[in-house]
C-alpha cells in the first residue's frame, strides 16, 4: 500500500477508478490493473464515485451498469458533463444489447459484458489509455483535412472530435461524394486506434457468394480454391477500424452474420470449427435512407440499431457554398503539385461560377471538374469555359415538376447523363465519377429510363 501511495504522489502510474458493488469483481479488476502497472481506486456506489472524481484525476473509469444508488448510465452522464476528457467503460450483463447501446449513446468509451473476458478487458484498458489528450492538436488535425468555416462544417468537425474518443459504432450519412470516407479516416486518425489499420470495404462491390470468406476469412480446404488459410477484413482490421462503405448494399444473409460479430466481438472463418476474438471498431456509411429500407424489410432493424449508435451527417457541398473558394483553392494546389506545375489563378468569375453551381456530385465532382479544367486550361489561369459545368436552366425555360420526387429524378437524370457522356458511356467509369456502385448506377438507369 505504501508503494502504491508513493507512486501516486510522484505521478508515475496512470490511475483508474473502479465502480462496482460486488467485492469479487472489484478485486478481479484491481488485480488485472496492478498486473498492467496501473493503480486502481475501488468504490461500490455512485455517490462514492462522484466523491473520488471531485478529489482526484483519473485516466479511465470502469463502472458496473447496476449500482445500489443509481446506474452506470448516471455515472457516464455525470462524467460527460463534468470531466469531459475521462473515458468511461461500462460493464453490462451478458446479452444486454440494449444497455450496451444506451451506454455508448450516453457517451461511454466502450462496454464489456459479463462474464468479463480478461483479454478483452486488457485491450479495452490499453485503448482507453492511448486516447489523445491535447484537444488543440486534435482539432487542428481535423481542420487541416476537413476544410470550411460554415456552420455545417464546424458542427461536423466538433462531432468527429467527440466520437473519436469513443469506441461506439458510427453511421455516416450523406450524398455521394460528400466526404463520408474522409470523415471515417479522420475519426480513426484521431482515436486510440490510430496506430493500427484502417480497412475500407465497399460492400456493394463484393459478390454475394464471396462475402462471408472476404469478411471473415477461410481455412485451407474450406472450398475449391482455398489452398491456404486466409484472414478476412475483420482480422485485417484487428485493433483498428473497419469502414463499411455502402453498408445498405449488404444482403440480408450477410447482415445476420455481421450483427453477430459486432455483438460477440468474435468471428469464425469459413471451414473453421472455433471462433477467434477480434477487436474492431466499425464505422459504416451510406447515401441511402436505411430507416426506409428497414421499414421495407430490406435491412435488419437490430443491425441498424447497433450500427446507428452515433449518426454523423456529412453536408452536401451546396449547403456550404461559402466554403467552396477555400476547398477549390486547396484542391487546385494539390492537383497542381501532382502535375508538377504552379497552381493557376482562380479568378472571381470562376469562383462565382463554382459557387452558383449545384454540385450534385459534391466534393468529388468539384475535384473532377478542377482536374479536368487544369488539363484543358490555356495560360496560367482558369476560365469559366474550362470548368465545363452543366448548364443552369433559366426560369423562362424551366419546366416545373409536379412533385418533389419528379424534380429530384430530373436532377439525378441530368447528372447520370452528364457522367455517361464524360466517360464515353463507360458505366463503370461513370459510377466511379458519380461516387456510386456499378449496381446502384444500373438500378438508377433502369428506374429513370436511361438507355445508352
Amino acid at each position: 500500500m505504501l508503494l502504491r501511495t508513493e507512486r501516486r504522489r510522484r505521478g508515475e502510474t496512470k490511475r483508474v477508478l473502479i465502480v462496482d458493488d460486488e467485492a469479487d469483481i472489484r478485486e478481479l479488476l484491481d488485480l488485472t490493473l496492478v498486473r498492467m502497472g496501473l493503480v486502481a481506486d475501488c468504490v461500490g456506489s455512485l455517490a462514492e464515485a462522484r466523491k473520488m472524481l471531485a478529489q482526484d484525476r483519473y485516466q479511465l473509469c470502469l463502472t458496473d451498469m447496476r449500482l445500489p444508488d443509481g446506474t452506470g448510465l448516471d455515472l457516464v452522464r455525470f462524467i460527460s458533463g463534468t470531466v469531459t476528457d475521462l473515458p468511461v467503460a461500462v460493464i453490462t450483463a451478458h446479452g444486454s444489447t440494449e444497455n450496451a447501446v444506451s451506454a455508448l449513446k450516453a457517451g461511454a468509451f466502450d462496454y464489456i459484458a459479463k462474464p468479463v473476458s480478461l483479454d478483452q478487458l486488457r485491450a479495452l484498458i490499453k485503448s482507453a489509455l492511448e486516447l489523445p489528450t491535447t484537444d488543440s492538436v486534435r482539432v487542428s488535425g481535423i481542420e487541416s483535412s476537413l476544410l470550411g468555416s460554415s456552420p455545417a462544417m464546424k458542427q461536423v468537425r466538433t462531432l468527429i472530435d467527440r466520437v473519436a474518443r469513443s469506441q461506439a459504432p458510427v453511421h455516416i450519412t450523406g450524398e455521394s461524394g460528400s466526404g463520408k470516407e474522409l470523415a471515417a479516416r479522420l475519426t480513426h486518425r484521431l482515436s486510440a486506434r490510430r496506430d493500427y489499420a484502417f480497412v475500407p470495404v465497399n460492400c456493394g462491390a463484393i459478390p454475394e457468394n464471396l462475402m462471408e470468406s472476404e469478411f471473415f476469412g477461410y481455412r485451407k480446404g474450406a472450398f475449391t480454391g482455398a489452398n491456404e488459410d486466409r484472414d478476412g477484413f475483420f482480422q485485417a482490421a484487428d485493433k483498428g477500424t473497419l469502414f463499411l462503405d455502402e453498408v445498405a448494399d449488404l444482403p440480408l444473409s450477410m447482415q445476420v452474420k455481421l450483427l453477430r460479430v459486432i455483438q460477440e466481438k468474435r468471428v469464425r472463418k469459413v471451414g473453421a470449427t472455433t471462433e477467434e476474438a477480434v477487436d474492431v471498431r466499425v464505422i459504416c456509411a451510406t447515401h441511402q435512407d436505411i430507416k426506409a429500407l428497414v421499414e421495407q424489410g430490406n435491412f435488419r432493424q437490430d443491425l441498424f440499431y447497433r450500427l446507428n449508435v452515433i449518426e454523423l451527417r456529412m453536408p452536401a457541398l451546396r449547403e456550404c457554398r461559402d466554403d467552396i473558394p477555400l476547398i477549390a483553392q486547396h484542391t487546385l494546389e494539390k492537383l497542381a503539385r501532382a502535375a508538377g506545375i504552379g497552381p493557376p489563378l482562380l479568378t472571381p468569375e470562376v469562383l462565382a461560377a463554382l459557387q452558383n453551381y449545384s454540385f450534385p456530385g459534391n466534393v468529388r465532382e468539384l475535384e473532377n471538374i478542377l482536374e479536368r479544367a487544369l488539363a484543358l486550361m490555356g495560360g496560367n489561369r482558369l476560365a469559366v469555359e474550362d470548368l465545363n459545368l452543366l448548364p443552369v436552366q433559366r426560369n423562362d425555360s424551366l419546366v416545373v415538376p409536379a412533385t418533389l420526387q419528379e424534380h429530384l429524378d430530373q436532377v439525378e437524370r441530368q447528372a447520370i447523363i452528364a457522367a455517361l457522356k464524360e466517360t464515353n458511356y463507360n458505366r463503370t467509369a461513370a459510377a466511379r465519377l458519380l461516387g456510386v456502385t456499378f449496381r446502384s448506377l444500373r438500378y438508377r438507369m433502369v428506374r429513370l429510363g436511361i438507355n445508352e
